[in-house]
């Protein structure tokens, strides 16, 4: 395209760079490729994405999860820190995903822009292929819109999509949960994706300066935990009743979707505690202990529940794993009609 037909180009006039697209992609054809195992077909660059099941599985599955990260996104941006976001991304999807005892099996993600920053894209594209590789699934696609006037300034947002299998006698769903039985919970990274449009309010109406909100932004920026590895070495060793990712809602909210009906959740609040950037968000917000529980994950970024019998053993193999755990509660008979309760 000449110089001249540049400045005449609608599209262009109208804030959208093809040519800007078109580069981003010769720029992450890599890190995409990366991912790729022998059950993808095809290769970046096409209308869609295929991907051959895997064998051997007698009555396969699919498992699917999308999600976003949030308002950490802003946060990100406002410290020009974007290199880990994509983590983020994957992270709570996929921690989605393998709750029902599936496997990760692809992942495409939904990049939109007020405009694309290629330098800026490709790094988050490469935090997302680099999440997928230890996640042992590939990204297989995506998608990356520029929408001048709808997002503005430099604004952009994230959103992502997964796939996974399972054995169909395999889904974990928490139907075997009984009375009696311990719930593990496996530590967070720190907020992980989740309040961060509170946490971003609590963070500009500090009175820290400036070189003080930026080392709390380097905290708060951590990177989600990848539970699936940790998750496929249990799954393969313990009888695992039910796992919960705990995102939005919290402690409060998230363990009791698995548990049966006439059961209830019992967290033992001091068995484990609040890590030091929960602190910082409780005092420094004003925010009491109970409301803490419903937003945050307040150090628990996943469960396992199991009998009592193999709880020791678990938490060892846990340990094994580079991650720390802690006997957070139990199963009870529902005494009241609440679903959990701290005691």
């Amino acid at each position: 395209m000449t110089k001249e037909n540049i400045h005449n180009d609608p599209y262009k006039l109208a804030g959208v760079d093809i040519e800007a697209g078109n580069d981003l992609v010769h720029k992450i054809k890599a890190d995409v490729k990366s991912t790729s195992n022998s059950s993808v077909l095809g290769s970046i660059g096409g209308f869609a994405g295929m991907y051959k099941l895997p064998i051997g599985i007698e009555n396969p599955v699919l498992v699917a999860c999308t999600d976003g990260v949030g308002t950490k996104v802003a946060l990100a941006q406002e410290y020009n820190k974007l290199d880990n976001i994509g983590q983020d991304l994957v992270a709570m999807c996929v921690n989605d995903l393998i709750t029902s005892g599936a496997v990760p099996l692809f992942f495409l993600d939904y990049f939109a822009s007020s405009k694309l920053k290629i330098n800026d894209t490709a790094l988050v594209i490469k935090s997302i292929a680099s999440a997928c590789k230890a996640s042992d699934c590939a990204l297989l696609g995506g998608e990356t819109a520029e929408m001048p006037d709808h997002y503005i300034g430099n604004n952009f947002d994230l959103a992502g999509f997964s796939v996974g299998c399972v054995e169909e006698k395999m889904i974990i769903d928490g139907s075997s949960i009984e009375n009696g039985d311990v719930i593990i919970g496996v530590e967070s990274s720190g907020p992980h994706s989740n309040g961060y449009s509170l946490i971003r309010k609590i963070l500009n109406e500090s009175n820290l300066t400036d070189i003080k909100k930026s080392e709390l932004a380097e905290d708060l920026l951590v990177p989600t935990n990848l539970y699936t590895s940790l998750t496929k070495k249990i799954l393969d060793e313990f009888n695992i009743k039910g796992m919960a990712h705990i995102t939005g809602g919290g402690i409060t909210e998230n363990i009791p979707r698995i548990v049966p009906d006439d059961l209830q959740v019992e967290i033992y609040k001091d068995e484990w505690d609040l890590p030091r950037i929960f602190n910082w968000i409780k005092d420094t917000g004003n925010i009491n202990i109970t409301d803490m529980y419903k937003i945050f994950n307040c150090g628990i970024g996943y469960v396992f529940i199991v009998s009592k019998d193999e709880s020791n053993k678990l938490r060892y193999a846990i340990s094994n794993e580079g991650f720390n755990s802690y006997l957070i509660g139990g199963i009870s008979k529902k005494t009241n009609k609440e679903d959990l309760i701290y005691i």
